[in-house]
């Protein structure tokens, strides 16, 4: 691991991007399939979320299930390490609630 001057580094090289802080969102109060997760985050594309999965799975942040079933069932979960994000992640739902008319006004003037 490297060196990191700030914590905050550490926290954003596991769950930093668009996409892994809204999966991790989502996994926090129940498990899901690969489709479901899709149907939650309309923006992402398969390739992506299969990318964020996959790197999300190596850090030990999801569990990810192979059910041997026709057809195969794949599920994702928290892990305990996963489940400790779960303040960070509710303090930032809070906040983009908190402060989205401002942030769409900001937008709006640029």
């Amino acid at each position: 691991m490297r060196d990191y001057v700030c914590p905050v580094e550490i926290t954003l090289s596991v769950i930093g991007g668009k996409w892994k802080p809204v999966i991790l969102y989502h996994l926090r109060k129940k498990t899901c399939r690969f489709n479901e997760l899709r149907r939650l985050m309309p923006g992402v594309t398969h390739k992506m979320l299969a990318q964020q999965l996959n790197e999300l799975e190596r850090d030990n942040l999801i569990h990810r299930e192979v059910f041997d079933e026709m057809p195969l069932r794949v599920e994702y979960s928290l892990t305990l390490f996963g489940q400790s994000l779960t303040p960070i992640l509710e303090a930032m739902s809070r906040w983009g609630s908190d402060n989205r008319d401002v942030l769409a006004n900001a937008v709006s003037e640029i």
